[in-house]
């Protein structure tokens, strides 16, 4: 790692050194956002800036968290790009079984509390645990199945169990990966979660519509971009023929 970071470290003293690797290490591996005040290389924009330098290095971000009325907190993600490109690799995506768990999860413990008010619309974490039995209900797997999909889920980290106390039930929420959401993947999230949960719905008609505007619009751009470049080559290969005296 040393050796991957000496480029962007060099300008610095052995202080500052160390203070952008720990904050490095920290946002990396850290399974909450650490506070912005404990780290100067996440308080100081100049170190900030390297930070950010460091981990793209790596294909990953910066992601600010701010709690209402809290402090600034700081963890890392994939880079849209990046996490685009990993999407698109089969290995890279969980089965459709741990797939179908975790939206049930996200409807029952974000998309419902969310709908009633009781959570804010930017948030993917939730003190709503959604009941086994309520997933039980309401998948179509073998328990079997869906134990096992839960505990691969609970060791990626994106359910977490919350054991049931006195006065409440216990259950499953989404796990603390949901925090390493930049702001376009919580859109596309949102987006993902009304369809599943409202396919017919206008607001999903309208996201399905807004899609297939914008991969219209991308490809044109692409055919755009792949005729000027046969124009650039034609024109090339006009000029290198001129030059040779094969055109008159």
């Amino acid at each position: 790692m040393s050796e991957l970071f000496e480029p962007l470290l060099r300008s610095y003293d052995e202080k500052r050194r160390a203070e952008l690797v720990a904050a490095y290490m920290a946002v990396e591996h850290a399974a909450e956002p650490v506070p912005e005040v404990r780290f100067p290389a996440l308080r100081e924009p100049a170190l900030r800036r390297t930070l950010q330098e460091m981990l793209a290095l790596t294909g990953r971000t910066l992601v600010r968290t701010t709690a209402k009325g809290g402090p600034t907190r700081w963890i890392s993600a994939y880079r849209d790009d990046v996490a685009e490109a990993l999407a698109a690799d089969p290995a890279c995506v969980p089965p459709p079984d741990e797939r179908a768990v975790l939206t049930l999860i996200l409807i029952h413990s974000v998309a419902i509390p969310r709908a009633a008010g009781l959570l804010p619309d930017d948030s993917w974490l939730s003190p709503y645990p959604t009941p086994l039995d309520e997933l039980r209900r309401r998948s179509q797997l073998p328990i079997g199945e869906l134990e096992a999909a839960l505990r691969r889920l609970r060791l990626a980290g994106l359910v977490s169990q919350v054991k049931a106390g006195p006065d409440e039930q216990g259950g499953f929420v989404p796990g603390p990966q949901f925090h390493r959401l930049t702001e376009a993947a919580r859109r596309r999230l949102q987006e993902e979660l009304i369809l599943a949960a409202g396919p017919d719905s206008p607001l999903a008609a309208a996201i399905r519509a807004r899609r297939h505007s914008r991969a219209r619009a991308a490809a044109q751009a692409d055919a755009r971009r792949a005729e000027g470049a046969r124009t650039d080559a034609g024109q090339a290969d006009a000029a290198e023929k001129t030059d040779r005296g094969e055109i008159a």
